[in-house]
């Protein structure tokens, strides 16, 4: 009697930071609208100037800045009274405005300056940074751990027919995590990759963990 199988196999590789993703926002609390929207311009304006200059030099890979928010809110203290906004009357709305920029850089050395010098300036926030391998290399990657998470899904289905007494395994299906049973599409979480944040608030002698990519498959299997 001939034995159906269906295991998943993985497999999960640790590679080098290559490129670091930075996010960061011109973001200005003023009294005036206007006001707040014209600092925040003007600061977008600086950095974008440096992120071209690095992109010119070759430290940055590429940069955006795409997103632009406006809007007022008013503050209250403890009590639940209205702060005054920037020396405003009472009950007068403070209003900001933030304008988003994301830089990729491949030189960690200058990204270390450049954070240092905006985390110290005003109307400067910086949310954190991404760590990745480059876009032409993780394919390769990629398609190594693929054929480790089917060598992987093949010893695990060996092991089940060993403990039935049974024979060699022979592969019949394989395919991404869910769609053996669906018959679906590609689910995303077929491949992760998972890389660390870095904490801006330390040391800038940044030293990223490496960046983890993970590949699971699903297969079936028959023995006799």
């Amino acid at each position: 009697m001939v034995v159906d199988i269906t295991v998943r196999g993985e497999a999960e590789g640790r590679y080098p930071a290559e490129r670091a993703i930075v996010t960061l926002a011109a973001a200005v609390e003023r009294a005036e609208k206007q006001q707040a929207y014209d600092q925040a311009a003007s600061v977008q304006q600086a950095v974008t100037a440096q992120l071209t200059e690095l992109a010119d030099r070759g430290a940055v890979l590429d940069w955006s800045s795409d997103q632009v928010s406006v809007y007022s809110h008013r503050p209250l203290l403890v009590n639940g009274d209205p702060v005054p906004a920037g020396g405003a009357p009472s009950r007068s709305p403070v209003h900001v405005a933030r304008v988003e920029i994301v830089a990729e850089f491949s030189d960690f050395n200058r990204l270390g300056g450049f954070i240092d010098y905006w985390a110290s300036r005003d109307g400067v926030e910086i949310a954190g940074i991404v760590w990745d391998v480059l876009e032409r290399n993780r394919r390769v990657y990629e398609n190594e751990l693929r054929r480790a998470a089917v060598d992987d899904a093949v010893i695990r289905a060996q092991t089940y027919a060993d403990a039935l007494r049974r024979g060699r395994v022979v592969a019949t299906r394989i395919a991404d995590p869910g769609l053996l049973d669906s018959g679906g599409g590609p689910r995303p979480y077929a491949l992760k990759m998972e890389s660390a944040m870095a904490d801006t608030a330390g040391s800038l002698q940044l030293t990223p963990e490496p960046v983890r990519i993970h590949v699971a498959v699903d297969a079936g299997f028959i023995a006799d």
